[in-house]
């Protein structure tokens, strides 16, 4: 499984940005999609994730102003509205596979937001 987020930028607070994630490979083996963040000097953080089912959880940081989604086994996004400073941040896609009770994890290589005026 290979991803590729994409969608990062620059953008005022209380804008919108809309990043994707990109699947390849082995896509239909993938059970669950997931945003982390890290933002300078800080721990990388999960943002919201969703599984296969499309069943979605959320930091509480994000909750109603963040929403994940999955179009089908190879898009993924995270629209992203209400922005703050504060979620500035390198923002990075995870996808999970089991394969015989073990779980496996893929990372995307990151896409940088930017909040500011």
């Amino acid at each position: 499984v290979q991803l590729q987020a994409s969608g990062g930028g620059l953008v005022q607070p209380g804008g919108s940005l809309r990043l994707s994630c990109a699947a390849s490979g082995s896509i239909f083996s993938i059970n669950a999609m997931a945003w982390y963040r890290q933002a300078p000097g800080k721990q990388r953080e999960l943002v919201a994730g969703v599984t296969s089912g499309g069943i979605t959880h959320y930091a509480e940081s994000v909750k109603g102003r963040f929403t994940i989604s999955r179009e089908n086994a190879k898009n993924t996004y995270l629209q992203m509205s209400s922005l703050k400073p504060e979620d500035t941040a390198i923002y990075y896609c995870k996808g999970t596979t089991v394969v015989l009770n073990s779980a496996y994890d893929y990372w995307g290589q990151g896409t940088l937001v930017t909040v500011s005026s």
